[in-house]
């Protein structure tokens, strides 16, 4: 083998390499994007308001995909987009609470106790019954009334109202941080 033929053979080869590495980059990024977008996002908890389910620093796993199948459920914690009340204030961050109303139902809470159509709702999740009366009030169509289990130190929908479906990301579905608390993220 000459010279020239064997500089052309490691000049193709090191260019092929260099391709291999760029396509794999490329779809590496496409995947992570996709995963992100349509199917499950990596969140942390920036404040108390879901004490004690929830810690300061929590990393959790967000379900992007269930809501495509059905509809969110009472007692699901959610991460959603600000709504239109929350932007007017400044908010531009998504909020994570827990679904307490939905569509449809009428919500109250009259010392230290929320009903739900009339019904004391059993909430085990708490960090202390709330200390403030609300409602009654009826949550609308395509709407959710959502609150935090540290209801006396979250900035919530007995605040500022409801929130959309379109404006729910997904369901907190895993904690993944830190690794002493590992696991799944309890529905009652």
């Amino acid at each position: 083998m000459d010279k020239n033929h064997r500089d052309k053979s490691e000049k193709q080869a090191s260019e092929n390499s260099l391709v291999e590495w760029v396509k794999t980059i490329g779809v590496s990024l496409l995947l992570a994007f996709g995963i992100r977008t349509f199917v499950a996002e990596a969140r942390y908890i920036p404040s108390e308001s879901m004490l004690p389910t929830l810690q300061v620093n929590d990393r959790l796993i967000i379900d992007k995909v269930t809501y495509d199948f059905r509809t969110p459920e009472r007692g699901e914690i959610v991460v959603f987009q600000p709504t239109s009340a929350l932007k007017e204030q400044g908010f531009k961050d998504a909020f994570i609470k827990r679904i307490v109303g939905l569509p449809g139902d009428q919500v109250a809470v009259k010392k230290g106790t929320v009903y739900v159509n009339g019904q004391p709702l059993q909430e085990n999740y708490l960090a202390g019954p709330p200390d403030y009366e609300y409602g009654p009030v009826v949550v609308p169509p395509d709407s959710y009334l959502v609150l935090g289990d540290n209801r006396n130190h979250s900035f919530d929908s007995h605040f500022w109202g409801f929130v959309p479906r379109q404006n729910i990301i997904g369901r907190a579905a895993v904690r993944f941080w830190p690794p002493n608390r590992i696991g799944g993220i309890p529905s009652p």
